[in-house]
Protein backbone atom coordinates (compact mmCIF):
# COMPACT_ATOMS: atom_id res chain seq x y z
CA UNK A 1 0.00 0.00 0.00
CA UNK A 2 2.72 2.15 0.57
CA UNK A 3 4.28 1.75 -2.42
CA UNK A 4 1.30 2.25 -4.37
CA UNK A 5 1.14 5.81 -2.31
CA UNK A 6 4.72 6.95 -2.67
CA UNK A 7 4.32 5.86 -6.80
CA UNK A 8 0.89 7.96 -6.67
CA UNK A 9 2.17 10.84 -5.02
CA UNK A 10 5.23 11.42 -7.28
CA UNK A 11 3.35 11.01 -10.40
CA UNK A 12 0.95 13.58 -9.61
CA UNK A 13 3.89 15.61 -8.00
CA UNK A 14 5.64 15.42 -11.47
CA UNK A 15 2.65 16.25 -13.03
CA UNK A 16 1.92 19.31 -11.33
CA UNK A 17 4.65 20.78 -11.84
CA UNK A 18 5.10 20.13 -15.89
CA UNK A 19 1.70 21.25 -16.37
CA UNK A 20 2.87 24.77 -14.66
CA UNK A 21 5.84 25.15 -16.83
CA UNK A 22 4.81 23.99 -20.44
CA UNK A 23 3.85 26.94 -21.42
CA UNK A 24 7.11 28.44 -21.12
CA UNK A 25 9.05 26.26 -23.40
CA UNK A 26 11.39 26.77 -26.40
CA UNK A 27 9.14 26.54 -29.57
CA UNK A 28 12.51 27.04 -31.88
CA UNK A 29 14.11 24.93 -34.10
CA UNK A 30 17.23 24.39 -31.43
CA UNK A 31 14.86 23.34 -28.91
CA UNK A 32 16.12 23.89 -24.84
CA UNK A 33 13.56 23.26 -22.33
CA UNK A 34 12.38 25.93 -20.21
CA UNK A 35 13.98 23.90 -16.93
CA UNK A 36 17.68 23.54 -18.63
CA UNK A 37 20.49 24.14 -16.15
CA UNK A 38 18.51 24.29 -13.49
CA UNK A 39 18.09 22.78 -10.04
CA UNK A 40 14.90 20.46 -11.64
CA UNK A 41 17.81 18.66 -14.01
CA UNK A 42 18.99 16.76 -10.89
CA UNK A 43 15.50 15.81 -9.87
CA UNK A 44 14.75 12.74 -11.97
CA UNK A 45 17.59 10.57 -10.62
CA UNK A 46 16.66 12.23 -7.42
CA UNK A 47 13.19 10.67 -7.76
CA UNK A 48 14.71 7.42 -9.05
CA UNK A 49 16.99 6.86 -6.16
CA UNK A 50 14.21 7.55 -3.74
CA UNK A 51 11.49 5.22 -4.93
CA UNK A 52 14.48 2.39 -5.05
CA UNK A 53 14.73 2.86 -1.28
CA UNK A 54 11.16 2.71 -0.55
CA UNK A 55 9.91 0.35 -2.64
CA UNK A 56 12.80 -1.96 -2.49
CA UNK A 57 12.04 -1.91 -6.79
CA UNK A 58 14.82 -1.04 -8.84
CA UNK A 59 13.14 -1.53 -12.58
CA UNK A 60 10.07 0.47 -12.04
CA UNK A 61 12.04 3.44 -9.38
CA UNK A 62 14.40 4.05 -12.54
CA UNK A 63 11.79 3.61 -15.38
CA UNK A 64 9.75 6.15 -13.57
CA UNK A 65 12.65 8.29 -13.09
CA UNK A 66 13.76 8.61 -16.68
CA UNK A 67 9.78 9.15 -17.52
CA UNK A 68 9.94 12.04 -15.23
CA UNK A 69 13.18 13.45 -16.87
CA UNK A 70 11.41 13.43 -20.47
CA UNK A 71 8.13 14.85 -18.84
CA UNK A 72 10.67 17.93 -17.45
CA UNK A 73 12.26 17.81 -20.65
CA UNK A 74 9.15 18.00 -23.19
CA UNK A 75 6.45 19.59 -20.48
CA UNK A 76 2.89 18.19 -21.29
CA UNK A 77 3.78 17.17 -24.95
CA UNK A 78 3.04 13.52 -24.59
CA UNK A 79 4.49 12.89 -28.23
CA UNK A 80 7.86 14.87 -27.49
CA UNK A 81 7.77 13.10 -23.88
CA UNK A 82 7.59 9.39 -26.08
CA UNK A 83 9.96 10.06 -28.75
CA UNK A 84 12.79 11.76 -25.90
CA UNK A 85 12.74 8.77 -23.71
CA UNK A 86 12.92 6.35 -26.75
CA UNK A 87 15.16 7.95 -28.82
CA UNK A 88 17.17 10.38 -26.77
CA UNK A 89 17.00 7.74 -23.60
CA UNK A 90 17.12 3.64 -24.40
CA UNK A 91 17.58 3.68 -27.98
CA UNK A 92 20.33 5.98 -27.86
CA UNK A 93 22.15 4.40 -24.95
CA UNK A 94 21.49 1.42 -26.52
CA UNK A 95 23.35 2.29 -29.97
CA UNK A 96 26.68 3.58 -27.88
CA UNK A 97 29.40 1.49 -29.11
CA UNK A 98 31.15 2.02 -25.11
CA UNK A 99 27.95 1.01 -23.80
CA UNK A 100 27.43 -2.08 -26.63
CA UNK A 101 31.11 -3.06 -25.52
CA UNK A 102 30.04 -2.70 -21.95
CA UNK A 103 27.08 -5.13 -22.53
CA UNK A 104 29.54 -7.50 -24.48
CA UNK A 105 31.85 -7.73 -21.40
CA UNK A 106 28.86 -8.54 -19.33
CA UNK A 107 27.40 -11.47 -21.45
CA UNK A 108 30.65 -12.90 -21.85
CA UNK A 109 31.57 -12.74 -18.60
CA UNK A 110 28.20 -14.71 -17.53
CA UNK A 111 28.83 -17.17 -19.90
CA UNK A 112 32.36 -17.68 -18.78
CA UNK A 113 31.28 -18.06 -15.15
CA UNK A 114 28.52 -20.79 -17.31
CA UNK A 115 31.35 -22.49 -18.32
CA UNK A 116 32.97 -22.97 -15.08
CA UNK A 117 30.10 -24.02 -13.23
CA UNK A 118 29.16 -26.67 -15.95
CA UNK A 119 33.10 -27.84 -16.18
CA UNK A 120 33.07 -28.34 -12.16
CA UNK A 121 35.61 -25.39 -12.07
CA UNK A 122 33.86 -23.28 -8.75
CA UNK A 123 32.86 -26.58 -6.79
CA UNK A 124 36.56 -27.77 -7.23
CA UNK A 125 38.11 -23.86 -6.10
CA UNK A 126 35.56 -23.80 -3.24
CA UNK A 127 36.69 -27.39 -1.68
CA UNK A 128 40.62 -26.50 -2.15
CA UNK A 129 40.03 -22.85 -0.90
CA UNK A 130 38.13 -24.56 2.14
CA UNK A 131 40.54 -26.45 2.90
CA UNK A 132 43.16 -23.32 3.23
CA UNK A 133 40.21 -20.58 4.30
CA UNK A 134 39.30 -21.56 7.45
CA UNK A 135 37.53 -18.66 9.11
CA UNK A 136 34.66 -16.10 7.86
CA UNK A 137 37.69 -13.49 8.22
CA UNK A 138 39.80 -15.69 6.52
CA UNK A 139 37.51 -15.53 3.45
CA UNK A 140 36.75 -12.10 3.76
CA UNK A 141 40.36 -10.99 3.59
CA UNK A 142 40.94 -13.30 0.64
CA UNK A 143 38.20 -11.61 -1.36
CA UNK A 144 39.67 -8.09 -0.29
CA UNK A 145 43.06 -9.19 -0.98
CA UNK A 146 41.70 -10.71 -4.96
CA UNK A 147 39.82 -7.46 -5.36
CA UNK A 148 43.01 -5.28 -4.71
CA UNK A 149 45.38 -7.73 -6.89
CA UNK A 150 42.42 -6.83 -10.02
CA UNK A 151 42.48 -3.03 -10.25
CA UNK A 152 42.60 -2.55 -13.83
CA UNK A 153 39.22 -1.90 -13.95
CA UNK A 154 36.22 -1.63 -11.84
CA UNK A 155 33.44 -3.87 -14.10
CA UNK A 156 36.16 -6.56 -14.37
CA UNK A 157 36.95 -6.64 -10.43
CA UNK A 158 33.41 -6.92 -9.44
CA UNK A 159 32.09 -9.33 -12.11
CA UNK A 160 35.28 -11.77 -11.75
CA UNK A 161 35.86 -11.51 -7.88
CA UNK A 162 32.12 -12.27 -7.75
CA UNK A 163 32.37 -15.20 -10.00
CA UNK A 164 35.54 -16.63 -8.03
CA UNK A 165 35.02 -15.80 -4.15
CA UNK A 166 30.97 -16.53 -3.65
CA UNK A 167 31.70 -21.09 -3.25
CA UNK A 168 33.99 -19.49 -0.42
CA UNK A 169 32.24 -16.86 1.04
CA UNK A 170 29.14 -19.28 0.93
CA UNK A 171 30.82 -22.01 2.33
CA UNK A 172 31.52 -19.36 5.71
CA UNK A 173 27.77 -18.41 5.37
CA UNK A 174 28.49 -14.30 4.90
CA UNK A 175 26.20 -12.71 3.28
CA UNK A 176 25.82 -12.13 -0.23
CA UNK A 177 24.95 -8.64 0.98
CA UNK A 178 28.61 -8.42 2.83
CA UNK A 179 30.26 -10.06 -0.13
CA UNK A 180 28.67 -7.14 -2.64
CA UNK A 181 30.35 -4.68 -0.08
CA UNK A 182 33.26 -6.32 -0.10
CA UNK A 183 33.34 -6.23 -4.18
CA UNK A 184 31.84 -2.86 -4.48
CA UNK A 185 34.78 -1.52 -2.16
CA UNK A 186 37.91 -2.66 -3.55
CA UNK A 187 36.69 -1.84 -7.04
CA UNK A 188 35.94 1.75 -7.98
CA UNK A 189 38.50 2.91 -4.48
CA UNK A 190 41.64 0.56 -5.87
CA UNK A 191 41.29 1.21 -9.43
CA UNK A 192 41.17 5.11 -8.77
CA UNK A 193 44.73 5.17 -6.65
CA UNK A 194 45.90 2.74 -8.92
CA UNK A 195 48.68 4.11 -11.45
CA UNK A 196 47.85 1.50 -14.26
CA UNK A 197 43.93 1.37 -14.53
CA UNK A 198 41.19 2.73 -16.73
CA UNK A 199 40.52 5.34 -14.23
CA UNK A 200 43.74 7.02 -13.90
CA UNK A 201 43.55 7.29 -17.86
CA UNK A 202 40.01 8.88 -17.44
CA UNK A 203 41.30 11.36 -14.39
CA UNK A 204 44.28 11.88 -16.65
CA UNK A 205 41.84 12.82 -19.86
CA UNK A 206 40.37 15.62 -18.04
CA UNK A 207 42.59 17.71 -17.12
CA UNK A 208 43.87 20.40 -19.40
CA UNK A 209 46.86 21.98 -20.12
CA UNK A 210 48.58 19.99 -17.42
CA UNK A 211 50.55 16.55 -16.98
CA UNK A 212 47.62 14.71 -16.25
CA UNK A 213 49.66 11.69 -15.23
CA UNK A 214 51.94 13.22 -12.68
CA UNK A 215 48.82 14.79 -11.10
CA UNK A 216 46.79 11.42 -10.56
CA UNK A 217 50.48 10.06 -8.90
CA UNK A 218 50.57 13.25 -6.55
CA UNK A 219 46.63 13.27 -5.87
CA UNK A 220 47.09 9.44 -4.47
CA UNK A 221 47.60 10.11 -0.98
CA UNK A 222 45.04 13.11 -0.53
CA UNK A 223 42.38 10.46 -1.92
CA UNK A 224 41.04 10.27 1.60
CA UNK A 225 37.54 8.50 1.07
CA UNK A 226 39.71 5.75 -1.35
CA UNK A 227 41.78 4.97 1.69
CA UNK A 228 39.08 5.26 4.82
CA UNK A 229 37.19 2.97 2.55
CA UNK A 230 39.97 0.42 2.21
CA UNK A 231 41.14 0.72 6.12
CA UNK A 232 37.84 0.35 7.06
CA UNK A 233 36.88 -2.66 4.89
CA UNK A 234 39.99 -4.51 6.62
CA UNK A 235 38.78 -3.45 9.82
CA UNK A 236 35.11 -4.85 9.88
CA UNK A 237 36.66 -8.40 8.35
CA UNK A 238 38.78 -8.41 11.18
CA UNK A 239 37.16 -6.92 13.37
CA UNK A 240 33.36 -8.45 12.96
CA UNK A 241 32.43 -4.84 13.76
CA UNK A 242 29.18 -4.79 10.83
CA UNK A 243 26.40 -2.24 11.87
CA UNK A 244 22.52 -0.71 10.47
CA UNK A 245 21.00 -3.65 8.29
CA UNK A 246 24.50 -5.07 7.03
CA UNK A 247 24.31 -6.31 10.76
CA UNK A 248 21.07 -8.15 9.76
CA UNK A 249 22.26 -9.74 6.97
CA UNK A 250 25.08 -10.71 8.30
CA UNK A 251 22.85 -12.38 11.41
CA UNK A 252 20.79 -14.27 8.67
CA UNK A 253 23.14 -15.57 7.06
CA UNK A 254 24.98 -17.51 9.93
CA UNK A 255 21.68 -19.27 10.06
CA UNK A 256 21.54 -20.50 6.43
CA UNK A 257 19.92 -17.46 4.74
CA UNK A 258 22.17 -15.84 2.26
CA UNK A 259 19.90 -13.57 1.22
CA UNK A 260 17.80 -12.38 3.52
CA UNK A 261 14.55 -13.43 1.95
CA UNK A 262 14.28 -16.98 3.61
CA UNK A 263 16.40 -19.17 0.70
CA UNK A 264 18.59 -20.99 2.55
CA UNK A 265 19.73 -22.61 -0.69
CA UNK A 266 23.18 -22.29 -1.00
CA UNK A 267 23.32 -20.25 -4.47
CA UNK A 268 26.78 -22.69 -5.41
CA UNK A 269 24.03 -25.24 -5.28
CA UNK A 270 21.59 -24.15 -7.45
CA UNK A 271 23.91 -23.80 -10.34
CA UNK A 272 25.36 -27.18 -10.14
CA UNK A 273 24.71 -28.70 -13.15
CA UNK A 274 28.68 -29.27 -12.32
CA UNK A 275 30.82 -31.98 -13.65
CA UNK A 276 31.93 -33.58 -10.36
CA UNK A 277 35.37 -34.50 -11.67
CA UNK A 278 36.31 -30.61 -12.51
CA UNK A 279 39.61 -29.48 -11.32
CA UNK A 280 40.86 -26.36 -9.77
CA UNK A 281 42.46 -25.71 -13.33
CA UNK A 282 39.10 -25.30 -15.21
CA UNK A 283 38.44 -22.00 -13.00
CA UNK A 284 41.87 -20.52 -12.71
CA UNK A 285 42.72 -21.06 -16.32
CA UNK A 286 39.77 -19.40 -17.89
CA UNK A 287 40.51 -15.93 -15.27
CA UNK A 288 44.00 -16.09 -16.48
CA UNK A 289 43.22 -16.18 -19.93
CA UNK A 290 40.11 -13.38 -18.86
CA UNK A 291 43.20 -11.49 -17.41
CA UNK A 292 45.77 -11.80 -19.31
CA UNK A 293 43.60 -11.12 -22.52
CA UNK A 294 41.71 -7.65 -20.94
CA UNK A 295 44.55 -5.82 -19.96
CA UNK A 296 46.07 -6.91 -23.84
CA UNK A 297 42.90 -5.78 -25.42
CA UNK A 298 42.66 -2.66 -22.99
CA UNK A 299 46.30 -1.02 -24.09
CA UNK A 300 45.58 -2.49 -28.17
CA UNK A 301 42.91 0.64 -28.15
CA UNK A 302 45.20 2.48 -26.59
CA UNK A 303 47.93 2.04 -29.39
CA UNK A 304 50.34 0.11 -27.66
CA UNK A 305 50.95 -1.78 -30.76
CA UNK A 306 51.69 0.48 -32.53
CA UNK A 307 54.66 2.11 -31.08
CA UNK A 308 53.21 4.19 -27.97
CA UNK A 309 54.09 2.98 -24.45
CA UNK A 310 52.57 0.94 -21.80
CA UNK A 311 51.72 3.48 -19.52
CA UNK A 312 50.56 5.95 -22.21
CA UNK A 313 48.57 3.06 -24.03
CA UNK A 314 46.65 2.87 -20.76
CA UNK A 315 46.17 6.94 -20.57
CA UNK A 316 44.97 6.48 -24.30
CA UNK A 317 42.78 3.14 -23.89
CA UNK A 318 38.81 2.84 -24.60
CA UNK A 319 37.77 0.52 -21.49
CA UNK A 320 34.57 -0.73 -22.94
CA UNK A 321 35.49 -1.50 -26.19
CA UNK A 322 38.86 -3.32 -24.34
CA UNK A 323 37.55 -5.45 -22.32
CA UNK A 324 34.73 -6.95 -24.74
CA UNK A 325 37.67 -7.35 -27.48
CA UNK A 326 40.05 -9.37 -24.45
CA UNK A 327 36.75 -11.24 -23.03
CA UNK A 328 35.66 -12.22 -26.55
CA UNK A 329 39.30 -14.09 -27.17
CA UNK A 330 39.36 -15.54 -23.61
CA UNK A 331 35.94 -16.77 -24.28
CA UNK A 332 37.42 -18.63 -27.76
CA UNK A 333 40.63 -20.01 -25.70
CA UNK A 334 38.45 -21.10 -22.66
CA UNK A 335 36.23 -23.62 -24.80
CA UNK A 336 39.13 -25.03 -27.12
CA UNK A 337 40.39 -25.45 -22.82
CA UNK A 338 37.51 -27.25 -21.94
CA UNK A 339 36.84 -29.20 -25.27
CA UNK A 340 40.36 -30.18 -25.40
CA UNK A 341 40.32 -31.51 -21.50
CA UNK A 342 37.27 -33.13 -22.27
CA UNK A 343 35.66 -31.02 -19.55
CA UNK A 344 32.82 -30.25 -21.36
CA UNK A 345 31.92 -31.34 -24.82
CA UNK A 346 31.23 -28.46 -27.69
CA UNK A 347 27.67 -28.58 -27.21
CA UNK A 348 27.68 -28.20 -23.26
CA UNK A 349 29.81 -24.73 -24.08
CA UNK A 350 27.86 -23.02 -26.73
CA UNK A 351 24.47 -23.82 -24.42
CA UNK A 352 26.47 -22.04 -21.70
CA UNK A 353 26.45 -18.76 -24.11
CA UNK A 354 22.24 -18.32 -23.61
CA UNK A 355 22.79 -19.14 -19.79
CA UNK A 356 25.50 -16.55 -19.43
CA UNK A 357 23.44 -14.19 -21.32
CA UNK A 358 19.88 -14.99 -19.22
CA UNK A 359 22.38 -14.90 -15.79
CA UNK A 360 23.45 -10.75 -16.96
CA UNK A 361 19.68 -9.87 -17.86
CA UNK A 362 19.03 -8.36 -14.85
CA UNK A 363 22.28 -6.27 -14.59
CA UNK A 364 21.93 -4.97 -18.49
CA UNK A 365 18.36 -4.06 -17.92
CA UNK A 366 19.13 -2.23 -14.69
CA UNK A 367 22.85 -0.47 -16.32
CA UNK A 368 20.12 0.43 -19.88
CA UNK A 369 17.92 2.05 -17.37
CA UNK A 370 20.96 3.88 -15.23
CA UNK A 371 22.29 4.98 -18.71
CA UNK A 372 19.33 6.50 -19.98
CA UNK A 373 18.31 8.24 -16.58
CA UNK A 374 21.80 10.28 -17.20
CA UNK A 375 20.81 10.83 -20.97
CA UNK A 376 17.81 12.52 -19.03
CA UNK A 377 19.59 14.41 -16.98
CA UNK A 378 21.91 15.69 -19.58
CA UNK A 379 19.62 16.56 -21.60
CA UNK A 380 18.41 19.23 -18.75
CA UNK A 381 21.52 20.36 -18.66
CA UNK A 382 22.87 18.62 -14.82
CA UNK A 383 26.47 19.45 -15.96
CA UNK A 384 26.05 23.37 -16.62
CA UNK A 385 24.10 23.93 -13.62
CA UNK A 386 26.79 21.90 -11.37
CA UNK A 387 29.69 23.96 -13.29
CA UNK A 388 27.73 27.39 -12.48
CA UNK A 389 27.60 26.38 -8.58
CA UNK A 390 30.94 25.46 -8.50
CA UNK A 391 32.56 28.66 -10.31
CA UNK A 392 30.49 31.00 -7.85
CA UNK A 393 31.38 29.01 -4.72
CA UNK A 394 35.23 28.90 -6.12
CA UNK A 395 35.34 33.04 -5.44
CA UNK A 396 35.59 32.76 -1.57
CA UNK A 397 36.19 30.23 1.00
CA UNK A 398 39.73 28.86 -0.56
CA UNK A 399 40.56 27.16 2.17
CA UNK A 400 36.79 25.07 2.85
CA UNK A 401 37.17 24.59 -1.13
CA UNK A 402 38.73 21.13 -0.69
CA UNK A 403 35.43 19.69 1.50
CA UNK A 404 33.41 22.14 -0.55
CA UNK A 405 34.06 19.83 -3.79
CA UNK A 406 34.31 16.45 -1.87
CA UNK A 407 30.76 16.99 -1.60
CA UNK A 408 29.64 18.71 -4.37
CA UNK A 409 31.52 15.58 -6.44
CA UNK A 410 29.34 13.29 -4.03
CA UNK A 411 25.87 14.82 -4.55
CA UNK A 412 26.79 15.17 -8.49
CA UNK A 413 28.10 11.28 -8.53
CA UNK A 414 25.13 10.01 -6.14
CA UNK A 415 22.09 12.09 -8.92
CA UNK A 416 23.76 10.99 -12.01
CA UNK A 417 25.58 7.48 -11.34
CA UNK A 418 28.59 8.27 -12.73
CA UNK A 419 32.11 8.97 -11.42
CA UNK A 420 33.64 9.87 -14.81
CA UNK A 421 31.17 12.49 -15.66
CA UNK A 422 31.68 13.82 -12.47
CA UNK A 423 35.30 13.92 -13.21
CA UNK A 424 35.15 15.74 -16.57
CA UNK A 425 32.06 18.10 -14.75
CA UNK A 426 34.50 19.09 -11.81
CA UNK A 427 37.92 18.77 -12.59
CA UNK A 428 38.40 21.36 -15.09
CA UNK A 429 37.02 24.23 -12.88
CA UNK A 430 39.21 22.89 -10.03
CA UNK A 431 42.37 23.64 -12.70
CA UNK A 432 41.05 27.00 -13.85
CA UNK A 433 40.93 27.65 -10.11
CA UNK A 434 43.98 26.92 -8.64
CA UNK A 435 46.22 27.09 -11.86
CA UNK A 436 48.45 29.06 -9.94
CA UNK A 437 47.97 27.02 -6.72
CA UNK A 438 49.55 23.69 -7.96
CA UNK A 439 49.57 22.06 -4.39
CA UNK A 440 45.71 23.15 -4.01
CA UNK A 441 45.09 22.00 -6.99
CA UNK A 442 45.97 18.61 -6.18
CA UNK A 443 44.21 18.58 -2.92
CA UNK A 444 41.11 19.90 -4.83
CA UNK A 445 41.73 17.39 -7.11
CA UNK A 446 41.99 14.46 -5.05
CA UNK A 447 39.10 15.83 -3.37
CA UNK A 448 37.05 15.97 -6.71
CA UNK A 449 37.88 12.16 -7.33
CA UNK A 450 37.28 11.13 -3.64
CA UNK A 451 33.84 12.73 -4.04
CA UNK A 452 32.99 11.22 -7.05
CA UNK A 453 33.60 7.44 -6.00
CA UNK A 454 31.60 8.22 -2.62
CA UNK A 455 28.58 8.68 -4.97
CA UNK A 456 29.21 6.56 -6.74
CA UNK A 457 29.48 3.77 -4.21
CA UNK A 458 25.78 5.57 -2.45
CA UNK A 459 23.67 5.56 -6.10
CA UNK A 460 21.74 2.41 -7.00
CA UNK A 461 22.36 4.25 -10.45
CA UNK A 462 25.66 3.67 -10.37
CA UNK A 463 27.28 1.20 -12.94
CA UNK A 464 29.64 -0.35 -10.64
CA UNK A 465 27.19 -0.59 -7.94
CA UNK A 466 25.10 -2.27 -10.39
CA UNK A 467 28.21 -4.38 -11.44
CA UNK A 468 28.66 -5.22 -7.48
CA UNK A 469 25.35 -6.65 -7.67
CA UNK A 470 25.47 -8.64 -10.69
CA UNK A 471 28.80 -9.96 -9.59
CA UNK A 472 28.17 -11.24 -6.06
CA UNK A 473 24.07 -12.38 -7.06
CA UNK A 474 22.74 -10.15 -4.63
CA UNK A 475 19.77 -8.22 -4.95
CA UNK A 476 20.63 -4.95 -6.02
CA UNK A 477 18.36 -2.79 -3.53
CA UNK A 478 19.96 -4.73 -0.40
CA UNK A 479 23.24 -4.02 -1.87
CA UNK A 480 22.48 -0.17 -1.69
CA UNK A 481 20.72 0.13 1.60
CA UNK A 482 23.36 -2.43 3.15
CA UNK A 483 26.46 -0.27 1.80
CA UNK A 484 24.84 2.80 2.25
CA UNK A 485 26.03 3.33 6.23
CA UNK A 486 29.46 2.67 5.65
CA UNK A 487 29.61 4.88 2.54
CA UNK A 488 27.83 7.31 4.48
CA UNK A 489 29.94 7.08 7.84
CA UNK A 490 33.20 6.88 5.56
CA UNK A 491 32.19 10.38 3.85
CA UNK A 492 31.74 12.03 6.98
CA UNK A 493 35.03 11.24 7.92
CA UNK A 494 36.93 12.23 5.07
CA UNK A 495 34.64 15.46 5.11
CA UNK A 496 36.49 16.22 8.38
CA UNK A 497 39.72 15.62 6.93
CA UNK A 498 39.02 17.89 3.98
CA UNK A 499 38.20 20.57 5.61
CA UNK A 500 42.16 19.91 7.84
CA UNK A 501 43.95 19.99 4.54
CA UNK A 502 42.28 22.82 3.40
CA UNK A 503 43.57 24.44 6.45
CA UNK A 504 46.71 23.20 7.40
CA UNK A 505 48.43 21.96 3.79
CA UNK A 506 49.73 18.68 5.82
CA UNK A 507 48.86 15.25 4.71
CA UNK A 508 50.79 14.08 8.28
CA UNK A 509 47.33 16.09 10.29
CA UNK A 510 44.58 15.12 8.07
CA UNK A 511 45.35 11.73 6.67
CA UNK A 512 45.73 10.49 10.68
CA UNK A 513 43.01 12.44 11.93
CA UNK A 514 40.79 10.05 9.58
CA UNK A 515 42.03 7.33 10.78
CA UNK A 516 41.61 7.51 14.33
CA UNK A 517 37.79 8.70 13.06
CA UNK A 518 37.28 5.02 11.21
CA UNK A 519 39.18 3.48 14.43
CA UNK A 520 36.74 5.27 16.81
CA UNK A 521 33.58 4.74 14.45
CA UNK A 522 34.09 0.79 14.87
CA UNK A 523 34.85 0.50 18.33
CA UNK A 524 31.20 2.28 18.93
CA UNK A 525 29.64 0.09 16.65
CA UNK A 526 30.99 -2.87 18.37
CA UNK A 527 30.42 -2.09 21.62
CA UNK A 528 27.36 -0.92 20.89
CA UNK A 529 26.55 -4.33 19.23
CA UNK A 530 27.86 -5.98 22.58
CA UNK A 531 25.37 -3.52 25.06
Amino acid sequence: MNNYFFKKFFSFLLLFFTLSICLFADNGTQYTPALYGTFWALVPPVIAIVLALITKEAYSSLFIGIVSGGVLYAGANLEKVTLHVLNDGLIAVLSDSNNVGIIIFLVILGTMVSLMNKAGGSKAFGIWASKRIKSRVGAQLATIILGCLIFIDDYFNCLTVGSVMYPITDKHNISRAKLAYLIDATAAPICIIAPVSSWAAAVSGFVPGEDGFAIFIKAIPYNFYALFTIIMLIMIAVSNSDYGPMKTHELNALNGDLFSDGREINSSEELNEENSHGSVLDLVVPIIFLIILCITGMIYTGGFFAGTSFVEAFSNSVASQGLAIGSMFALILAIIFYVVRKSLTFKECMDSIPDGFKAMVPAILILTFAWSLKAMTDSLGAAPYVAHLMENVAGGLVNMLPAIIFLVGCGLAFATGTSWGTFGILIPIVVAVFENNPQMMIISISACMAGAVCGDHCSPISDTTIMASAGSQCNHVAHVYTQLPYALSVAAISFVSYVIIGYTKSWLIAFPVGVIGVITLLLLAKKRAKN
